[in-house]
Parts: structure tokens; C-alpha cells; sequence
């Protein structure tokens, strides 16, 4: 029976969008081909009935090995989801997930992305499903759940296919090779080149981003020709299951098994992703969460090649600045954004202890904090604004860390409860801002550890040089996903790129627009760095799909 998406179909629909994510990767300019505002999308009402569909119901996933039904979801928002997932016996899901593969790399690496492209397309026409999904799951506030979850997601996946497309076309299919021997007759080969993939990729997903940090590594992997598994955070599966159901979709109807991508929900408290990551059948690993979990990955799954990104301290060095206003308003949303519940949000911020310069006069440490604090609360100080901004606090590690901070130093900003009016139960925590000195120890004992959530210090230093030696050193011992610095002297814009440089950590400088440090475009913006202990791998670049695949090389005779 001939597949229903045909090659000339799939070319038809999705080389000219392939064309121009090459084309974007090339000169960083602005490209989505993803609406990001709702009202692109029509299906608002039906997206949201959806989503509702789904919930107290077994989730309609059928692949091999399923041994039981698992939950363990809860809506940060408190709505009661009830959704079960298939359990797999990986005995079984293993050996049926590589049987898929020849065929996958025989495809080659056009029909590949044609395919994910076609999947990408399927998922961003159900993005307002997707983005309740995301919503309930990760705790974002709507738009964000729309935006990040959806295009943003989306678009993160596409770059992630055409990075992988470059690579593998890098070599020709084929070559014949000719070496002249004088008067003897020439040496003559016809020499062949394929790019094989490692194995199985497993993609272990995190709580805040399912899709916007699970969709690289999926994409990437699946467009090598590798089969992918799917191994969701407990508390965040449905994002992902959706994920799977579309991509197994579009894999059988595109001729291709569709146990190239599977769902690997765990039990409560199984570990399952400990137990996945050493099988031999996975090659390769992509994981976003704790530092300890990646460390441990790194060390001992050794048959594979691992992707992390794991815990980081961001930092701000503010100097000066010639829009006092403009740089108070976007630290200010910088730090509200989701509550902080950002790998990329700031956590510190260093300010000298004499002040700093502005374009209406000087400023003392004392006023810049309380100013920014202020930001803060001119900006989250109407409960509707707050809620579309915050969202709810993930889980209640998070809560609990915000909980403790005013025991860490002086309170500058406390946090403050919000009340949300369609989810009640949803816990929406303000940011907190602490007064930190580096000069003492229980402070950098403090401000030295990433703590992820609505919790920033204004950590108080002797000058803009033992800030940027507090930069340098934070980078290099504890990784950082993000630095952001003000100010108006070019000497010291020199000297903090040349901290990045040499430490490799992404910076943005003297940001006072709607352009934050805490996002990044894709196509254009470099998510990580790889060179740095945050993470080990940049989203996205050459090196974070070629090694996904070999090339391997067949020679005979002409």
C-alpha cells in the first residue's frame, strides 16, 4: 500500500520552508514561519476542548511493549488532570523502536527533515492544545504557554532539522575517485557515503520547557536517522505525548514505522531515566534539569553521547547606564518573567557599593536596589498583569526555596501572594530581591548556587573590576546560561566580552527595550554556549547534531 505522504507530496509542502530556515541559519536575521500571537490560530475554542478531552482518560498512544498505566501529573494551577500513560517494557519497546531504523536511513537526510517538517506543521496547527497542555503542566501563565510551548518551541525544532540537514549533506552520496599512475593505467574507485545514525536517542524532558527544551534534541536525533524515545518529566507528559502521537502519525503515513518515536512514562519514584540511560541500544542522550542528574549522566552513560543542560548562575554587572529608566524597567521583567522559573533568568546582580553613574546623576547601591525593587512592584503591582506575567510556581521545591529566602540576607523586595481569578488553588509567589555583600562568606556561600526560581540578590561589590572578577569566577566555576551587563564606558563593555569570550558564556549588553536577556530567538540567538559547567552543548549549532550520526563509506572498483 503506497504511503500516503508521498516524497513529491512532502517537497511540495515543505522544501520551500526547509529553504529558508537554511537560509536563516546562515545569516542569523529574524525568520519564524510560526505565528506567535493566538489570534493567528483559529481553533482557540477547539484547542481548549481538546486539551479537556483528554483529561481522566487512558492517553490514545499505542506502541509496542506497554505493560501498565501510569499517572502523577498535577496542573500547578490545581486542575485535575487524570490522564494515564503507557508504561513500557523495555525489553519489548527497544528491539521494536531499532527495527524501524534501516529504512529511516535509507530515506536519506532530504526525506528525513521533509518528515519532521511535516510533523512540526501537524503540531503547530494544534498549538492552542498544546499550549493548555504546556499551561497545566509547567505552571507558564497562557501566553507564554502558547508562545514558548508552541512557535517558539517550534521553531527551536525546525533550526535543530536544518542544522542537522547541513551536516549530513556535507558529504556527497557519492564520488568516484581517480588517482593517475604515470604509464600505468589509473587507480579507479566509485566510492559511496551514508549517514548512518548512533542508535536510539532518548530525550529526557524537564518540568518548565517540555517542549521548548525537548524538541532540539528530538529533532535533531530524528532527522540524523536515529530512532527517539521519549522520556518525559513525571510531573510534565502530556506536552511530550502529544509530541509522540502526532510524530507516529506522520512517521506511518509517510511509509516509516512509527515506533521510530515512543513515550517511556515512568511509574512514581521509578527512575526510570537511570535505567534507560545505560541500556547499549541508547546512543545518544539529550537532558535538561539538575546539575547532579547531568553530572551523573555524563559519568556513566558511557555508550552514549550526551547532550546536558544542568544548572547555571546567571549574572548582571551593572556599571552605568545613560536609560536609568529603561534598564530598571527590564531587569524588573526580566526578573518576573514565570516567576524566574527560567534557565536563562538573572539571579545576580552586582552593583558597586559606591553606586553607579546615570544619565541624571549618580545613584548609590542603596538607591539602585530600591529602585529596581520598585520596577518590580510598579510592574506586578495589578493582579491581572502579575498573573499573565508569573504564572504559578512549578512545584513546591520552588515555593520552598522562595519561603526561606528572607532568612539568606536583608530583605530589599518581599514576595507577595496573587491571587489567580480562574485558578484559585494555583500558588503566584512576586519575585523576592535580597541585599547581599561579597564580602562575606555565609553570602557567597548563598549567591554562589543557582536557586532557580522568584529569588534574585543585589549582591553589593568593591568596584566594577572585582565585579567583573566575580563574573569571571561564577562563570568558570558554577557555568552561567545568561550575562547581561550596563554600562556606558567602552573600556568596561570591552573588558566584560572579553570575560565571555574567554569563559564562553552568552552576553547581552545594555538591554533597555522589549528585548530581555532571558529570551533567545531561534534561528539567530544561541541558547548556551557548551563551553561553560551550565551546559555542555549550545541550542543550536553544527556540534550539537553531528555527532548524532557517522558517515560511513563504501568503496569498490569503478
Amino acid at each position: 500500500m503506497p504511503a500516503e505522504l508521498s516524497t513529491v507530496l512532502l517537497v511540495e509542502r515543505h522544501r520551500g520552508t526547509l529553504d529558508k530556515a537554511l537560509e536563516a541559519v546562515r545569516t542569523r536575521a529574524y525568520w519564524s514561519p510560526y505565528p506567535e500571537h493566538p489570534k493567528a490560530y483559529a481553533d482557540a475554542d477547539e484547542g481548549r476542548a481538546a486539551f479537556e478531552a483528554l483529561l481522566g482518560h487512558r492517553f490514545p498512544l499505542e506502541q509496542p511493549g506497554t505493560d501498565e498505566w501510569t499517572d502523577g501529573e498535577h496542573s500547578p494551577y490545581g486542575l485535575e488532570l487524570g490522564v494515564e500513560y503507557p508504561h513500557p517494557d523495555v525489553e519489548v519497546l527497544l528491539p521494536a523502536m531499532r527495527a524501524g531504523m534501516a529504512a529511516w536511513r535509507d530515506a536519506g537526510p532530504e526525506a528525513r527533515a521533509l518528515v519532521c517538517l511535516e510533523i512540526l506543521a501537524r503540531i503547530n496547527a494544534r498549538t492552542h492544545e498544546f499550549a493548555h497542555a504546556v499551561m497545566h503542566t509547567s505552571g507558564q501563565a497562557f501566553t507564554m504557554s502558547f508562545q514558548a510551548g508552541g512557535p517558539h518551541a517550534q521553531d527551536r525544532g525546525l533550526e535543530a532539522v536544518a542544522y542537522a540537514y547541513v551536516e549530513q549533506v556535507r558529504t556527497p552520496e557519492s564520488a568516484d575517485w581517480v588517482k593517475p599512475q604515470g604509464k600505468r593505467d589509473p587507480l579507479s574507485l566509485r566510492k559511496a557515503f551514508t549517514a548512518v545514525p548512533r542508535g536510539i536517542g532518548l530525550v529526557i524532558g524537564c518540568n518548565t520547557f517540555p517542549t521548548w527544551n525537548g524538541y532540539p534534541g528530538l529533532f535533531a536525533s530524528l532527522a540524523t536517522g536515529n530512532a527517539v524515545l521519549v522520556k518525559p518529566h513525571p510531573r510534565a507528559v502530556l506536552p511530550l505525548a502529544l509530541t509522540v502521537a502526532v510524530a507516529r502519525d506522520v512517521l506511518a503515513e509517510a511509509g516509516f514505522s512509527p515506533d521510530l518515536v515512543c513515550l517511556a512514562a515512568e511509574k512514581p519514584g521509578e527512575g526510570l531515566a537511570k535505567t534507560l540511560a545505560l541500556r547499549p541500544e541508547v546512543k545518544v542522550i539529550d537532558y535538561t534539569g539538575s546539575t547532579a542528574f547531568g553530572d551523573w549522566l555524563e559519568a556513566n552513560a558511557r555508550q552514549a553521547q550526551v547532550y546536558t543542560e544542568k544548572a547555571g548562575v546567571n549574572t548582571v554587572v551593572i556599571d552605568s547606564t545613560d536609560d536609568y529608566r529603561g534598564m530598571l524597567s527590564n531587569l524588573a521583567f526580566s526578573l518576573s518573567l514565570y516567576s524566574g522559573q527560567m534557565c536563562t533568568t538573572p539571579q545576580n546582580l552586582l552593583i558597586p557599593r559606591d553606586g553607579i553613574t546615570t544619565e541624571s546623576g549618580p545613584r548609590t547601591y542603596d538607591e539602585v536596589v530600591a529602585d529596581i525593587a520598585g520596577a518590580v512592584e510598579g510592574l506586578l503591582g495589578d493582579d491581572a498583569r502579575a498573573n499573565a506575567l508569573l504564572g504559578a510556581l512549578v512545584n513546591p521545591e520552588v515555593k520552598a526555596r522562595l519561603d526561606a529566602a528572607p532568612g539568606i540576607g536583608e530583605v530589599a523586595l518581599a514576595s507577595r501572594a496573587v491571587t489567580h481569578p480562574e485558578f484559585p488553588d494555583a500558588v503566584v509567589r512576586t519575585p523576592a530581591l535580597l541585599k547581599l555583600d561579597s564580602a562575606k562568606p555565609e553570602a557567597e556561600a548563598a549567591f554562589m548556587v543557582e536557586c532557580f526560581g522568584p529569588v534574585s540578590f543585589a549582591v553589593a561589590v568593591d568596584s566594577t573590576d572585582a565585579a567583573l572578577a566575580l563574573l569571571r569566577r561564577t562563570i568558570r566555576e558554577k557555568g552561567a546560561m545568561t550575562v547581561a551587563a550596563y554600562t556606558t564606558s567602552p573600556e568596561v563593555e570591552r573588558q566584560v566580552e572579553e570575560v565571555c569570550w574567554e569563559e564562553c558564556a552568552q552576553l547581552s549588553l545594555n538591554l533597555t527595550g522589549g528585548v530581555y536577556v532571558n529570551q533567545t530567538a531561534a534561528f539567530s540567538d544561541f541558547h548556551g554556549s557548551g563551553g561553560n559547567p551550565a551546559a555542555n552543548a549550545a541550542l543550536c549549532d553544527g556540534a550539537f547534531v553531528a555527532s548524532r550520526f557517522r558517515m560511513v563509506e563504501v568503496r569498490r572498483p569503478a
